[in-house]
C-alpha cells in the first residue's frame, strides 16, 4: 500500500484534449460535459483522501444512451475511462488519472419499475442505497444491502464493490441481491445480464459483473431483489472486559446455529470516542456487540433467550435488551455514528479485510500486537458476524512518515487476514489501496486467469485504469493492449 504508484499519464492524450472535450459536447448534452481545471478538481479522488489527480474530463449523463456514446468516444480516441458513483470508495476505487474521463453516475436517478407481486425494483444505477429502502416502505418492503455509507453511495458503487453492510450476515451482499444489470461495455455495446425472472439461463455473467469494480463495463440500471419487512426486530447490547472475549461470543453465536440478522463490533478506543461524540451510554469495558435479531414476537424472544445464555457462559459486563423503540435505537445510535466519532480524533485508514468468523480471537490478537510494532493507535469496528473486520488506524497526516506508517500496518493487518484464512477484501474492494498486496491472496496463475477475463471484456484496458491488478503483472496486457 505504502507510496501507491499511478501509470504516468499518455501525453498523446493529454495534447489531444481539446478535441476530445469537442467530440464529447458534440455528442452530449450541453451540461453533461465538465472539462474546467476548477471544476474537475472536485473528482480529483474519492474517499480515500490520501491519493489525488484531476482527471481530463467528468461527463455526468442522464442515460444509458448517454454513457453509450461516451464509451464509443473515449474507445475511438483510445481515451481510459473511470466510472465513478457517489465517491465514498475507501480503497481508491474511483481514484482518476490525468488522462482519463470521469463517467459520474449522479444524474442516474429514475425510479422505473416497482413490482411487490414479483419482489423487485428496477432502478438507474446513481439513486442511492438508502432511497431504494425509502421508496420501498410505503409498499412494506425492502432492499436489504446496507452499507454504513448507505445515505450516501450508490447502486452503481454497491454493485462494483460488491458492498454489504450491518444486516448481510442474514441477507446476504449485493450479489445476492442483484437479479439483473444493464451494462455498457468499453465498446458502447449495450447488454443485458439476468433480469427480474429467478434463475437466468446461460453463463453467470451476472456474478461476474458484481464486484468486477469497473474493469468490465458500467452498469446503468439494475434490477434489485427486494424483501418484505419483518414482523419486528430488536437489538442487544453485550459488553465484555476482553476483546477477544467478544470475538469469541460472536463465534458461538454462529456455531450454534442462531441467525441473528447482525452482529457489530466496537472495541474499546472506539468506544471513547463514541461516547464523547454521541453520549450513546454504552458500557466503559474493552469491547461491545450490538446482536439484532427479527421475526415474531415469539421468535425474537427466543433467539434472544438463546443469545444470553451464551453471552452469560462468557461472563460479559452488561446484556442490555431493548424493550421498544427508544431503546432499540440508543442501541444503534453509537455503532451509527462511530466513523464520524474516530474522524473527529484524527487521520484514520479505514480496512476491510475479513477472516472465518471462528479465527475473530486470534485476529484480534494479532492486530493488537501489530499496534504496538507500528506504534499506531488502532481501532476495531465492525460486521462481526461474517468477519468482516474495520480496523481505523489513527494517525496524523501532518507529521512526516506517518502515513506511510499507517499504510504499512495496514498491510501487515491484511496480510494477517489471509493467513488466517480469510481475504484482502469484503466490502470496500481492491481498488488502488490492496492492488499490490493482491499476490498476498493470489498465485502469478489465478491473476493471469483474473486478467484474462478482463482482457476479454476490455483489450485495449481502458476501463478503470491502475486498480485491482499489480501494475507489475499486468504490464503485458497494456503493452499488448496498446499496440
Amino acid at each position: 500500500m505504502s507510496g501507491i504508484a499511478m501509470p504516468q499519464p499518455d501525453e498523446h492524450i493529454l495534447k489531444r484534449a481539446p478535441q476530445i472535450v469537442a467530440a464529447l459536447r458534440e455528442a452530449l448534452p450541453q451540461d453533461t460535459v465538465i472539462s474546467d481545471p476548477e471544476e474537475t478538481r472536485a473528482y480529483e479522488c474519492d474517499a480515500l483522501t490520501a491519493y489525488r489527480c484531476a482527471p481530463l474530463a467528468v461527463v455526468l449523463p442522464r442515460s444509458t444512451g448517454e454513457v453509450a456514446a461516451v464509451m464509443r468516444i473515449c474507445a475511438d480516441m483510445g481515451v481510459p475511462v473511470v466510472p465513478r458513483g457517489a465517491g465514498t470508495s475507501l480503497a481508491g476505487g474511483a481514484l482518476p488519472t490525468a488522462d482519463c474521463v470521469v463517467i459520474g453516475t449522479a444524474r442516474l436517478r429514475d425510479v422505473l419499475e416497482i413490482d411487490t407481486d414479483n419482489r423487485f425494483i428496477r432502478v438507474q444505477t446513481g439513486v442511492t442505497n438508502l432511497s431504494v429502502s425509502e421508496m420501498l416502505e410505503p409498499h412494506g418492503f425492502f432492499y436489504a444491502p446496507d452499507p454504513s455509507s448507505q445515505l450516501a453511495c450508490t447502486i452503481a458503487g454497491n454493485i462494483a464493490m460488491n458492498s454489504g453492510g450491518a444486516h448481510c450476515l442474514k441477507y446476504g451482499v449485493t450479489t445476492n441481491n442483484l437479479m439483473g444489470a444493464t451494462v455498457v461495455l468499453t465498446t458502447g455495446e449495450i447488454v443485458e445480464l439476468g433480469g427480474p425472472e429467478l434463475g437466468a439461463s446461460g453463463l453467470d455473467l451476472l456474478g461476474l459483473l458484481c464486484g468486477s469494480e469497473g474493469q468490465l463495463g458500467i452498469v446503468t440500471e439494475a434490477v434489485l431483489r427486494i424483501m418484505p419487512r419483518p414482523e419486528g426486530a430488536r437489538p442487544v447490547l453485550i459488553g465484555f472486559d476482553g476483546a477477544e472475549v467478544a470475538g469469541e461470543c460472536v463465534a458461538r453465536i454462529i456455531r450454534s446455529g442462531v441467525l441473528p440478522v447482525a452482529i457489530e463490533y466496537m472495541d474499546e478506543p472506539c468506544l471513547r470516542a463514541v461516547e464523547d461524540f454521541a453520549h450513546a451510554g454504552y458500557p466503559d469495558c474493552a469491547a461491545v456487540l450490538i446482536v439484532e435479531v427479527e421475526g415474531s414476537p415469539d421468535e425474537i424472544a427466543d433467539q434472544i433467550a438463546r443469545i444470553r445464555r451464551i453471552a452469560d457462559e462468557l461472563n460479559p459486563v452488561e446484556f442490555r435488551e431493548s424493550r421498544n423503540a427508544d431503546d432499540a435505537l440508543a442501541i444503534w445510535k453509537g455503532r451509527k455514528s462511530a466513523f464520524g466519532a474516530m474522524g473527529r480524533l484524527g487521520d484514520y485508514i479505514c480496512l476491510d479485510g475479513t477472516v472465518p468468523v471462528g479465527r475473530l480471537p486470534q485476529t484480534l490478537r494479532g492486530i493488537g500486537e501489530l499496534s504496538k510494532q507500528h506504534g499506531l493507535e488502532v481501532a476495531n469496528v465492525f460486521h462481526a458476524g461474517d468477519g468482516n473486520m474495520h480496523p481505523l488506524i489513527l494517525f496524523d497526516a501532518n507529521e512526516p512518515g506517518q502515513l506511510e506508517r499507517a499504510e504499512a500496518f495496514g498491510a501487515d493487518i491484511l496480510r494477517l487476514c489471509v493467513e488466517m484464512g480469510g481475504c484482502l477484501t469484503g466490502e470496500h474492494g481492491v481498488g488502488v489501496e490492496k492492488r499490490d498486496l493482491m499476490g498476498t491472496q493470489y498465485d502469478a496463475l489465478d491473476l493471469e486467469m483474473q486478467m484474462e477475463v478482463k482482457h476479454a471484456f476490455d483489450p485495449a484496458w481502458l476501463l478503470n485504469p491502475a486498480k485491482v491488478f499489480p501494475l507489475e503483472a499486468s504490464a503485458p496486457y497494456r503493452l499488448k493492449a496498446a499496440e
